[in-house]
């Protein structure tokens, strides 16, 4: 049985018996046949409780659990900080106000601790991110470890850098130091175009949950799922910049719209596209290297092919080798918003 199911119930059975109470005093008071009216709100005591008595206690206690289990336990921290700074102060005011007269001096202080124990509640739980970046001092994006006092600083992940997968193996190289962290809302994210009807979105969103529990095993360093959240901002886009902007910490992404945004707030942005153009192969004009020709180039006779890192190699006179491995020489290096290009002609 449903926890509504039983809720109904017993409401049905305490407003039945109380409004058959509240019916026979109407009887009595008011000299009648007592059955009737008994009948009449027992009736209406059971209706009114079997509708009524989940949305008075069940849904609001499923509620209050699904919100505190999503809460952080910065956010519960700040919530109990924020009781007992109102109380306080409410203690503070209630010495002036208990010497009113009759009956200010008993009501007052109780709306006082009300009032103040409110108010603090909600300014603690707004300014939660701030309140303990102030605590922790100006660098709140540094942690401590739970086993050394080493500390560590904190990266967050975007989705298409986690649906991309490069990041795992990045990771697993431990060139990335640090706390590698999944805020929830881009895990709900991922989660969202995993469920995608189209085809295509659902790949890219099943690839992406693959990729994180890849990166959760056999990363070097830790990563995690937060539950901070940003309520100033909607968009996943938005919420990431503007948490990295209080912890002060950097955002591992290959969005190039996602890269300029957070680079305007003054974010800084480890782009993987950068680092893998970094890392290529650096090849100078008379250089000569082997690759394989696959399809025509744009200009007449042109071949072009790929080195293993994806760099494009296009080949002058290479169209007859398509197919074909060739010997080639590097005659010009360009350096493109897309990556580096290659320049070069057969050997011979």
């Amino acid at each position: 049985m449903s926890a509504d199911f039983v809720s109904r119930v017993f409401g049905a059975i305490i407003l039945g018996v109380s409004g058959a109470i509240l019916g026979a005093y109407v009887v009595v008071w008011s000299g009648e046949s007592p059955y009737w009216y008994a009948l009449l709100f027992m009736f209406v005591g059971a209706l009114t409780g079997l509708v009524l008595t989940p949305y008075l206690t069940v849904r609001p206690y499923l509620a209050l659990r699904k919100r505190i289990r999503q809460a952080s336990a910065q956010k519960l921290l700040a919530i109990v900080l924020g009781l007992i700074t109102g109380l306080i102060v409410a203690a503070l005011f209630s010495l002036q106000l208990s010497l009113l007269p009759e009956p200010f001096n008993r009501i007052l202080p109780f709306v006082a601790a009300l009032m103040f124990g409110a108010i603090f509640i909600m300014i603690y739980y707004m300014r939660a991110d701030d309140i303990f970046s102030a605590i922790r001092g100006r660098l709140p994006a540094w942690s401590d470890d739970a086993e050394g006092g080493i500390r560590h600083s904190l990266v967050l992940l975007d989705t298409s850098v986690i649906i991309d997968g490069r990041i795992a193996d990045i990771s697993r190289t431990g060139f990335i130091g640090g706390e590698l962290q999944v805020p929830r809302f881009v895990l709900n994210e991922l989660q969202h175009i995993a469920d995608s009807p189209d085809v295509l979105r659902r790949n890219r969103g099943r690839r992406g949950l693959d990729m994180l529990r890849r990166l959760q095993e056999e990363s070097v360093t830790p990563v995690s799922i937060t539950d901070r959240d940003v309520e100033d901002a909607r968009e996943v886009d938005d919420k990431l910049v503007l948490l990295a902007k209080r912890l002060r910490c950097p955002i591992i992404t290959n969005d190039y719209n996602l890269n300029r945004v957070a680079e305007l707030q003054g974010v800084r942005v480890l782009n993987i596209n950068e680092l893998a153009n970094a890392v290529k192969a650096l090849y100078l004009p008379g250089e000569s290297l082997v690759v394989r020709i696959i399809q025509e180039g744009k200009e007449i006779g042109q071949g072009v092919g790929y080195l293993d890192d994806g760099t494009m190699v296009v080949v002058e006179s290479g169209k007859p080798f398509i197919g074909c491995e060739v010997e080639v020489i590097v005659t010009k290096v360009l350096q493109t918003a897309a990556g580096r290009m290659l320049f070069a002609r057969p050997e011979g």
